[in-house]
Protein backbone atom coordinates (compact mmCIF):
# COMPACT_ATOMS: atom_id res chain seq x y z
CA UNK A 1 0.00 0.00 0.00
CA UNK A 2 1.33 3.68 -1.17
CA UNK A 3 0.40 6.59 -0.33
CA UNK A 4 0.88 10.55 -1.47
CA UNK A 5 -0.02 13.45 -2.29
CA UNK A 6 -1.36 15.52 -5.22
CA UNK A 7 -1.24 19.61 -5.51
CA UNK A 8 -1.99 22.03 -8.04
CA UNK A 9 -0.01 24.90 -6.73
CA UNK A 10 -3.32 26.43 -6.14
CA UNK A 11 -2.53 30.57 -5.71
CA UNK A 12 -2.68 32.12 -2.12
CA UNK A 13 -2.17 35.63 -2.95
CA UNK A 14 1.38 35.05 -2.98
CA UNK A 15 3.50 35.92 -6.37
CA UNK A 16 3.30 32.77 -9.02
CA UNK A 17 6.87 32.61 -8.33
CA UNK A 18 6.59 31.72 -4.19
CA UNK A 19 3.80 29.86 -4.81
CA UNK A 20 5.93 27.70 -7.20
CA UNK A 21 8.80 27.30 -4.43
CA UNK A 22 6.34 26.74 -1.75
CA UNK A 23 5.22 24.08 -3.81
CA UNK A 24 8.75 22.44 -3.94
CA UNK A 25 9.59 22.56 -0.09
CA UNK A 26 5.78 20.98 0.23
CA UNK A 27 7.12 17.88 -1.95
CA UNK A 28 10.49 17.89 -0.09
CA UNK A 29 9.00 17.47 3.03
CA UNK A 30 6.57 14.98 1.64
CA UNK A 31 10.31 12.63 1.16
CA UNK A 32 10.96 13.24 4.90
CA UNK A 33 8.04 12.23 6.14
CA UNK A 34 8.09 8.89 4.34
CA UNK A 35 5.10 9.24 1.83
CA UNK A 36 5.70 7.45 -1.08
CA UNK A 37 4.16 9.62 -4.26
CA UNK A 38 4.14 13.63 -4.77
CA UNK A 39 2.15 14.72 -7.56
CA UNK A 40 2.04 17.83 -9.51
CA UNK A 41 -1.02 18.84 -11.57
CA UNK A 42 -1.09 20.63 -14.76
CA UNK A 43 -3.04 23.66 -15.43
CA UNK A 44 -2.86 26.85 -17.62
CA UNK A 45 -5.21 29.65 -15.51
CA UNK A 46 -4.77 32.54 -13.29
CA UNK A 47 -5.69 30.49 -9.96
CA UNK A 48 -3.09 27.40 -10.49
CA UNK A 49 0.55 28.58 -10.56
CA UNK A 50 2.20 25.24 -11.89
CA UNK A 51 1.87 24.82 -16.16
CA UNK A 52 5.53 23.23 -16.33
CA UNK A 53 4.80 20.34 -13.65
CA UNK A 54 7.93 18.28 -15.03
CA UNK A 55 10.30 21.54 -13.91
CA UNK A 56 9.29 21.49 -10.41
CA UNK A 57 9.30 17.96 -9.89
CA UNK A 58 12.79 18.16 -11.18
CA UNK A 59 14.03 20.52 -8.75
CA UNK A 60 11.84 18.50 -5.95
CA UNK A 61 13.92 15.33 -7.28
CA UNK A 62 17.32 17.36 -6.79
CA UNK A 63 16.51 17.69 -3.12
CA UNK A 64 14.76 14.14 -2.71
CA UNK A 65 16.30 11.14 -1.96
CA UNK A 66 13.42 7.75 -2.02
CA UNK A 67 9.96 9.63 -2.96
CA UNK A 68 8.20 9.24 -6.14
CA UNK A 69 7.60 11.95 -8.38
CA UNK A 70 4.84 12.36 -11.06
CA UNK A 71 1.86 14.57 -12.39
CA UNK A 72 -1.90 14.56 -11.71
CA UNK A 73 -2.37 14.77 -14.68
CA UNK A 74 -0.19 15.47 -17.52
CA UNK A 75 -3.11 16.72 -19.61
CA UNK A 76 -2.08 14.18 -23.21
CA UNK A 77 -4.91 15.75 -25.32
CA UNK A 78 -3.41 19.42 -25.63
CA UNK A 79 0.50 18.20 -25.70
CA UNK A 80 2.92 16.17 -27.64
CA UNK A 81 3.36 12.62 -26.74
CA UNK A 82 7.02 13.04 -27.93
CA UNK A 83 7.95 15.74 -26.10
CA UNK A 84 5.90 13.95 -22.74
CA UNK A 85 8.11 11.15 -23.19
CA UNK A 86 11.18 13.30 -23.41
CA UNK A 87 10.65 15.12 -20.37
CA UNK A 88 9.91 12.70 -18.20
CA UNK A 89 12.67 10.41 -19.44
CA UNK A 90 14.58 13.46 -18.54
CA UNK A 91 13.40 13.60 -14.92
CA UNK A 92 13.64 10.07 -14.86
CA UNK A 93 17.43 10.05 -15.20
CA UNK A 94 17.82 13.58 -12.60
CA UNK A 95 15.97 11.72 -9.97
CA UNK A 96 17.42 8.11 -10.89
CA UNK A 97 14.05 6.45 -11.72
CA UNK A 98 11.54 7.68 -9.91
CA UNK A 99 9.31 9.64 -12.61
CA UNK A 100 6.07 8.42 -12.79
CA UNK A 101 3.15 9.82 -15.19
CA UNK A 102 -0.61 10.11 -15.05
CA UNK A 103 -2.05 10.65 -18.00
CA UNK A 104 -5.49 12.36 -18.32
CA UNK A 105 -7.68 15.08 -20.14
CA UNK A 106 -7.32 17.37 -17.25
CA UNK A 107 -10.67 18.86 -15.45
CA UNK A 108 -10.19 22.32 -17.34
CA UNK A 109 -10.33 23.10 -21.47
CA UNK A 110 -8.17 26.26 -21.16
CA UNK A 111 -4.79 24.56 -23.14
CA UNK A 112 -7.34 23.60 -25.63
CA UNK A 113 -7.50 27.15 -27.26
CA UNK A 114 -3.60 27.83 -25.66
CA UNK A 115 -1.82 25.21 -27.82
CA UNK A 116 -3.96 25.66 -30.99
CA UNK A 117 -6.35 23.12 -30.66
CA UNK A 118 -10.42 22.41 -31.27
CA UNK A 119 -12.31 21.05 -28.48
CA UNK A 120 -14.98 19.34 -30.96
CA UNK A 121 -11.29 17.12 -31.65
CA UNK A 122 -11.74 16.47 -27.90
CA UNK A 123 -12.31 12.85 -27.86
CA UNK A 124 -10.38 11.78 -31.09
CA UNK A 125 -7.13 14.18 -29.66
CA UNK A 126 -6.81 12.43 -26.46
CA UNK A 127 -7.51 8.33 -27.69
CA UNK A 128 -5.22 9.21 -30.79
CA UNK A 129 -2.19 10.94 -28.23
CA UNK A 130 -2.64 7.64 -26.06
CA UNK A 131 -1.89 5.10 -28.77
CA UNK A 132 0.69 7.05 -29.45
CA UNK A 133 1.93 7.33 -26.05
CA UNK A 134 1.85 3.94 -25.08
CA UNK A 135 4.11 3.28 -28.56
CA UNK A 136 6.51 5.41 -27.15
CA UNK A 137 6.70 4.07 -23.43
CA UNK A 138 8.25 0.53 -25.14
CA UNK A 139 11.23 3.12 -25.76
CA UNK A 140 11.95 0.88 -28.51
CA UNK A 141 11.51 2.36 -32.52
CA UNK A 142 8.02 3.57 -32.86
CA UNK A 143 5.97 3.23 -36.08
CA UNK A 144 2.71 5.13 -35.69
CA UNK A 145 0.27 7.04 -37.69
CA UNK A 146 -3.27 9.05 -36.84
CA UNK A 147 -5.06 11.88 -38.11
CA UNK A 148 -3.99 13.98 -36.02
CA UNK A 149 0.20 14.36 -36.45
CA UNK A 150 2.07 12.96 -39.40
CA UNK A 151 3.48 9.75 -39.06
CA UNK A 152 6.52 7.97 -37.70
CA UNK A 153 8.53 5.48 -38.81
CA UNK A 154 10.98 3.71 -37.40
CA UNK A 155 12.15 6.53 -34.83
CA UNK A 156 13.65 6.56 -31.98
CA UNK A 157 13.22 9.26 -28.82
CA UNK A 158 15.79 9.93 -26.50
CA UNK A 159 17.07 9.83 -23.82
CA UNK A 160 16.14 6.02 -22.85
CA UNK A 161 15.67 5.60 -19.31
CA UNK A 162 17.63 3.65 -17.21
CA UNK A 163 15.26 0.91 -16.05
CA UNK A 164 13.22 0.67 -19.96
CA UNK A 165 10.47 1.98 -18.74
CA UNK A 166 8.42 5.09 -17.10
CA UNK A 167 5.55 3.76 -14.58
CA UNK A 168 2.72 4.64 -16.28
CA UNK A 169 -1.23 5.46 -15.10
CA UNK A 170 -4.17 6.98 -16.84
CA UNK A 171 -6.08 9.24 -14.60
CA UNK A 172 -9.94 8.90 -15.09
CA UNK A 173 -12.73 10.75 -13.51
CA UNK A 174 -14.95 7.89 -13.56
CA UNK A 175 -16.36 7.12 -17.12
CA UNK A 176 -16.85 3.20 -17.95
CA UNK A 177 -14.97 3.61 -21.35
CA UNK A 178 -12.07 5.02 -19.71
CA UNK A 179 -12.09 2.65 -17.29
CA UNK A 180 -11.55 0.22 -20.23
CA UNK A 181 -9.39 1.94 -22.03
CA UNK A 182 -6.91 1.77 -19.35
CA UNK A 183 -7.66 -1.79 -18.99
CA UNK A 184 -6.96 -2.26 -22.91
CA UNK A 185 -3.20 -0.51 -22.66
CA UNK A 186 -2.20 -2.43 -19.53
CA UNK A 187 -1.47 0.46 -17.51
CA UNK A 188 -2.48 1.09 -13.55
CA UNK A 189 -5.39 3.51 -13.22
CA UNK A 190 -6.24 6.72 -10.70
CA UNK A 191 -9.56 7.33 -10.04
CA UNK A 192 -10.10 11.12 -9.22
CA UNK A 193 -12.98 10.82 -6.24
CA UNK A 194 -13.97 14.28 -6.06
CA UNK A 195 -17.63 14.33 -5.25
CA UNK A 196 -19.80 11.69 -3.35
CA UNK A 197 -18.80 8.93 -1.30
CA UNK A 198 -15.60 6.58 -2.74
CA UNK A 199 -17.78 3.55 -1.45
CA UNK A 200 -19.49 4.12 -5.44
CA UNK A 201 -16.74 3.88 -7.02
CA UNK A 202 -16.15 0.34 -6.43
CA UNK A 203 -18.06 -0.95 -9.55
CA UNK A 204 -14.93 1.01 -11.87
CA UNK A 205 -12.47 -0.87 -9.63
CA UNK A 206 -14.12 -3.99 -10.11
CA UNK A 207 -14.85 -3.49 -13.82
CA UNK A 208 -10.81 -2.86 -14.42
CA UNK A 209 -9.68 -5.71 -13.02
CA UNK A 210 -12.47 -7.17 -15.12
CA UNK A 211 -11.50 -6.27 -18.26
CA UNK A 212 -7.76 -6.44 -17.57
CA UNK A 213 -8.39 -10.45 -16.99
CA UNK A 214 -10.73 -10.34 -19.93
CA UNK A 215 -8.20 -8.63 -22.10
CA UNK A 216 -5.18 -11.01 -20.83
CA UNK A 217 -3.25 -7.82 -19.45
CA UNK A 218 -1.27 -8.69 -16.33
CA UNK A 219 -2.87 -7.44 -13.18
CA UNK A 220 -2.40 -3.42 -12.65
CA UNK A 221 -2.71 -1.38 -9.37
CA UNK A 222 -5.08 1.19 -8.70
CA UNK A 223 -4.60 4.66 -6.94
CA UNK A 224 -7.63 6.91 -6.09
CA UNK A 225 -7.10 11.06 -5.64
CA UNK A 226 -9.10 12.74 -3.20
CA UNK A 227 -9.54 16.18 -1.45
CA UNK A 228 -8.76 16.04 2.03
CA UNK A 229 -6.74 18.21 4.96
CA UNK A 230 -5.06 17.69 8.40
CA UNK A 231 -4.99 19.60 11.26
CA UNK A 232 -4.45 18.99 15.03
CA UNK A 233 -8.64 18.56 15.63
CA UNK A 234 -11.58 18.09 13.66
CA UNK A 235 -12.92 20.97 14.79
CA UNK A 236 -9.73 23.16 13.61
CA UNK A 237 -9.44 21.15 10.16
CA UNK A 238 -13.10 22.16 9.18
CA UNK A 239 -12.19 25.89 10.58
CA UNK A 240 -9.10 26.51 8.97
CA UNK A 241 -10.15 24.85 5.58
CA UNK A 242 -13.73 25.84 4.60
CA UNK A 243 -13.35 29.67 3.88
CA UNK A 244 -10.78 28.46 1.44
CA UNK A 245 -12.42 25.29 -0.27
CA UNK A 246 -15.62 27.52 -0.41
CA UNK A 247 -13.92 30.39 -2.36
CA UNK A 248 -12.40 27.48 -4.59
CA UNK A 249 -15.44 25.80 -4.70
CA UNK A 250 -17.27 29.28 -5.56
CA UNK A 251 -14.94 30.48 -8.23
CA UNK A 252 -15.03 26.88 -10.16
CA UNK A 253 -19.03 26.86 -9.88
CA UNK A 254 -19.38 30.35 -11.11
CA UNK A 255 -17.62 28.84 -14.31
CA UNK A 256 -19.48 25.61 -14.44
CA UNK A 257 -23.04 26.62 -13.02
CA UNK A 258 -22.92 25.13 -9.67
CA UNK A 259 -24.54 26.48 -6.51
CA UNK A 260 -22.52 28.56 -4.07
CA UNK A 261 -20.87 26.10 -1.84
CA UNK A 262 -22.79 25.98 1.88
CA UNK A 263 -21.02 25.35 5.32
CA UNK A 264 -23.67 22.69 5.98
CA UNK A 265 -23.40 21.27 2.73
CA UNK A 266 -19.27 21.38 2.78
CA UNK A 267 -19.31 19.68 6.42
CA UNK A 268 -21.97 17.01 4.89
CA UNK A 269 -19.02 16.05 1.95
CA UNK A 270 -16.70 15.68 5.10
CA UNK A 271 -18.66 13.45 6.93
CA UNK A 272 -20.00 10.95 4.09
CA UNK A 273 -18.27 12.17 0.75
CA UNK A 274 -14.95 12.53 -0.68
CA UNK A 275 -13.69 14.57 1.78
CA UNK A 276 -11.02 13.21 4.08
CA UNK A 277 -10.59 15.97 6.34
CA UNK A 278 -10.36 16.40 10.52
CA UNK A 279 -7.82 15.34 12.80
CA UNK A 280 -5.46 12.94 12.05
CA UNK A 281 -7.38 10.17 13.77
CA UNK A 282 -10.29 10.93 11.73
CA UNK A 283 -8.95 10.90 8.63
CA UNK A 284 -6.36 8.18 9.14
CA UNK A 285 -9.98 6.19 10.04
CA UNK A 286 -11.54 7.50 6.93
CA UNK A 287 -8.81 6.93 4.48
CA UNK A 288 -8.26 3.04 5.69
CA UNK A 289 -12.30 3.04 5.30
CA UNK A 290 -11.78 4.30 1.47
CA UNK A 291 -9.06 1.63 1.12
CA UNK A 292 -11.05 -1.52 2.53
CA UNK A 293 -14.18 -0.56 0.27
CA UNK A 294 -12.20 0.06 -2.90
CA UNK A 295 -9.43 -2.80 -2.56
CA UNK A 296 -6.76 0.46 -4.06
CA UNK A 297 -3.27 -0.02 -3.70
CA UNK A 298 -2.15 3.77 -3.47
CA UNK A 299 -4.19 6.94 -1.94
CA UNK A 300 -2.92 10.21 -2.91
CA UNK A 301 -4.84 13.21 -1.23
CA UNK A 302 -4.93 16.29 -2.96
CA UNK A 303 -4.05 18.77 0.20
CA UNK A 304 -3.84 22.08 -1.38
CA UNK A 305 -7.32 24.72 -1.18
CA UNK A 306 -7.74 27.42 -2.80
CA UNK A 307 -5.72 30.34 -1.05
CA UNK A 308 -4.86 28.29 2.08
CA UNK A 309 -1.82 29.35 3.05
CA UNK A 310 1.73 27.65 2.57
CA UNK A 311 2.03 26.82 6.48
CA UNK A 312 -1.10 25.35 6.94
CA UNK A 313 -0.37 22.90 4.07
CA UNK A 314 3.46 22.29 5.79
CA UNK A 315 1.47 21.16 9.10
CA UNK A 316 -1.19 19.15 6.98
CA UNK A 317 1.87 17.04 5.27
CA UNK A 318 3.63 16.36 8.60
CA UNK A 319 0.31 15.00 10.37
CA UNK A 320 -0.39 12.80 7.36
CA UNK A 321 3.17 11.63 7.06
CA UNK A 322 3.86 11.22 10.58
CA UNK A 323 0.64 10.21 11.96
CA UNK A 324 -1.99 9.47 9.57
CA UNK A 325 -0.25 7.32 7.31
CA UNK A 326 1.11 4.81 9.99
CA UNK A 327 -2.44 4.62 11.49
CA UNK A 328 -3.75 3.97 8.65
CA UNK A 329 -1.11 1.01 8.00
CA UNK A 330 -2.30 -0.74 11.69
CA UNK A 331 -6.15 0.14 11.06
CA UNK A 332 -5.17 -2.31 7.33
CA UNK A 333 -3.40 -4.68 9.46
CA UNK A 334 -6.20 -5.09 12.32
Amino acid sequence: MEFGLDTFGDVNGKPYAQVIRDVVEQGVLADEVGLDFFGVGEHHRDDYAISSPEIVLAAIAARTERIKLGTAVTVLSSDDPVRVFERFATLDAVSQGRAEIILGRGSFTESFPLFGFDLGDYEKLFAEKLDLMAELLGEGPVSWEGTIRPPLVEQQVYPKTESGSIRTWIGVGGSPESVVRAAQYGLPLVLAIIGGAPARFEPYVDLFHRALKELEQEPQPVAVHCPGFVAATDQEAIDILWPHARRNLDRIGRERGWPPATRDRFEADVAEGAWHVGSPETVAQKVAATIKALGIDRFDMKYAHGPLPHEHLMTCIRLYGEQVVPRVRELLAE
